[in-house]
């Protein structure tokens, strides 16, 4: 599925035709109003869009598959840039002037950046280190393809983001890669790989102080329309549609927000940071019980180096006998009995048994982000990473089994395995809260096959499988028993549930005299 990204010149190439009337609108605004702004016409327009995780969570970046879908939610970036490559400020300069359609929440601002270097002051929770931070990825990128003395030009943007910011649909990932897009497109890239994007997309976020994992790069750059995405880490990168059979009764997603916010950021050293450097203590923890003496956890991709994939393969070698599926159960069952500790276990534990210091144990673990926490619970995190990925493969095995899917029994065994899904988020891997708890509860009472928590979590949305016959009588479900009384506005009320079909990921849009046509 690599190759570039795609340059489209009208919007049905991007968005399905329901949705055609309202986006034309919303474009037309940002280009007019992009205008008004800088005094010039946009020269093109980049676009990545939010994304829905399927199943699969909080296991890419322990380097297992995730099979997410893009939405048409998105973060659109209209940019012109100035033709010379020349130094604009003092001392070697250039300059970013950036403006967010909602000023009021996001307010204007103009930087005079120095070639040397992107500063971004990653504990200033500002809006626009997420564009700074793809500026830095492309950077590296042009550099690398051209040289260390490549001059990057002057841009002008404007952004207009439907990713809900906290949402749990990666606002994030979507506004990264559509930045990192745009600056490569900006300084003169006519084809850009889509596979090299989302590695730069993947490593920009960790600039804002985020460990992401690269699931949601990957579905907002390189999803199709009409299919969810595999997504697979080892041994590189890679992914491919995967279709959903037509089933009797026929299924769709939707999607309600539970209105609880929670910011990666800003949370990132009690919830998300934590996760990964407890996955990382694991994946070290079992891997100096489990493997011969001697074994050094491989270096990988995982957001601090190792991961727990990266033990699997320490332990099952190169060439294993026994396929996924019974590795992926014999390693939950290990994992039970190497890591007993319920209550978790304090940094002097895991120095003391993974024959190390405790100065080694932080400098390894919890150097690179802050995290807060006295007791990590490797057991817990270990086992949801195991038996999630026992999850998306059967998950896959059931997506593409030969054979008749007219029951309604095929769909509720994918929806058992969500439901299963969000049992472990919420008892292993803590990552639920009441809110979305009750959201899954209301929507399976109304017929959802499937219910849990999609993205991060500790809030943000949920995605449930429903029959399509059903659609009506679950929203009207939510809207009654779980959303009503809770001081919505209407235009929250209006925005609170989606149903989703799988669309395209990263485009750039090319203008003719500023304008779509």
């Amino acid at each position: 599925m690599s190759g570039p990204v795609p340059t489209v010149t009208a919007l049905q190439d991007i968005y399905t035709q329901q949705s055609l009337a309202d986006q034309t609108v919303r474009w037309n605004k940002l280009l007019d109003k992009f205008q008004a702004l800088y005094g010039r016409a946009a020269q093109f327009v980049s676009r990545s869009p939010g994304r829905v995780n399927i199943i699969g969570e909080h296991i890419d970046y322990s380097l297992y598959s995730v099979l997410p879908m893009g939405m048409t939610p998105d973060v659109i970036l209209a940019v012109s840039a100035d033709p010379e490559q020349a130094a604009e400020g003092e001392g070697g300069t250039y300059k970013i002037k950036i403006a967010n359609v909602d000023n009021e929440r996001f307010p204007t601002r103009e930087f005079d950046v120095p070639y040397a270097e992107v500063d971004i002051d990653a504990a200033h929770h500002e809006w626009t280190n997420y564009f700074k931070s793809g500026l830095r990825g492309a950077l590296q990128l042009l550099r690398k393809k051209y040289g260390p003395d490549f001059k990057p030009r002057s841009m002008q943007v404007l952004m207009d983001g439907t990713v809900p910011a906290g949402g749990g649909l990666s606002s994030s990932a979507a506004f990264v890669s559509a930045s990192a897009l745009a600056v490569m497109i900006a300084n003169g890239e006519r084809d850009v790989d889509k596979k090299a994007l989302t590695e730069v997309a993947i490593v920009s976020e960790r600039a804002v102080g985020v460990n992401s994992g690269g699931m949601d790069q990957s579905a907002s750059v390189f999803s199709e329309r009409g299919s969810a995405l595999l997504v697979s880490f080892t041994p590189s990168l890679s992914a491919r549609p995967v279709y959903f059979p037509k089933t009797n009764p026929e299924v769709c997603f939707m999607v309600a927000q539970s209105f609880v916010t929670s910011n990666k950021q800003e949370t990132g050293p009690i919830h998300y940071n934590l996760r990964v450097v407890e996955c990382s203590m694991a994946a070290a923890y079992l891997n100096a019980k489990l493997c011969p003496k001697g074994a050094e956890l491989p270096k990988d991709a995982g957001p601090l180096g190792v991961s727990i994939r990266g033990f699997h393969q320490n332990y099952f070698g190169d060439s294993p006998a026994k396929p996924m599926p019974e590795q992926l159960a014999e390693l939950v069952e290990l994992t039970k009995t190497t890591l007993t500790q319920e209550q978790g276990y304090t940094v002097e534990e895991v120095a003391a048994d993974i024959g190390t210091t405790v100065d080694d144990v932080k400098a390894r673990f919890m150097s690179s982000f802050p995290v807060r926490g006295e007791r990590f619970k490797l057991r817990q995190r270990a086992l949801h990473v195991f038996t999630e990925a026992q999850r998306v493969l059967q998950f896959l095995s059931l997506l593409e089994e030969s054979g008749s899917h007219t029951s309604a029994d095929y769909n509720a065994r994918l929806g058992a395995l969500m439901n299963a899904t969000q049992d472990s988020c919420r008892d292993l891997y803590e990552c639920s809260c009441a809110e979305i708890d009750e959201l899954c509860r209301v929507a399976r009472a109304a017929g959802s096959y499937g219910s849990r928590l999609t993205g991060a979590g500790w809030g943000g949305c949920s995605v449930h499988l429903v029959p399509a016959d059903k659609v009506e009588g679950i929203k009207a479900a939510l809207l009654d028993r779980y959303y009503a009384g809770r001081g919505l506005s209407q235009a929250q009320l209006d925005e609170a549930i989606v149903v989703s079909r799988p669309m395209n990921g990263s485009a750039v849009f090319r203008l003719k005299d500023g304008s779509l046509s």
